[in-house]
């Protein structure tokens, strides 16, 4: 099994700045791409941020140029910089990891944090 564990949310003035951490631990080999989500109320849940295993990067039109996702491989963990946050950034923020387990198995396994609220007041 693999856990992801979020921090890093919480309540910030629009034009501020927030980072979030996302530790993933359990029985890994390696992660593949890494990704934030966010979900805000009586909205789907839509991509923020991934970065893959060789560092490229894409980002929602809405969050470029103002969000950095960043991963450590020896940490197991991916970071989101979010600054000039503004409030429609408010939103319940997942991390998700795409995970191979053994090096004898193929296949890979998506996980997802248990989410943290960032809220931005105007």
């Amino acid at each position: 099994q693999v856990q992801l564990v979020e921090s890093g949310g919480g309540l910030v003035q629009a034009g501020g700045s927030l980072r979030l951490s996302c530790a993933a631990s359990g029985i890994i080999f390696s992660i593949n791409a890494m990704g934030w989500y966010r979900q805000a109320p009586g909205k789907q849940r839509e991509l923020v941020a991934v970065i893959t295993s060789g560092g490229s990067t894409n980002y929602a039109d809405s969050v470029k140029g103002r969000f950095t996702i960043s991963r450590d491989n020896g940490k197991n963990t991916v970071y989101l910089q979010m600054n000039s946050l503004k409030p429609e950034d408010t939103a319940v923020y997942y991390c998700n990891c795409n995970v191979r387990t053994s090096p004898s198995i193929l296949a890979t396994y998506h996980y997802w944090g248990q989410g943290t609220q960032v809220t931005v007041s105007s």
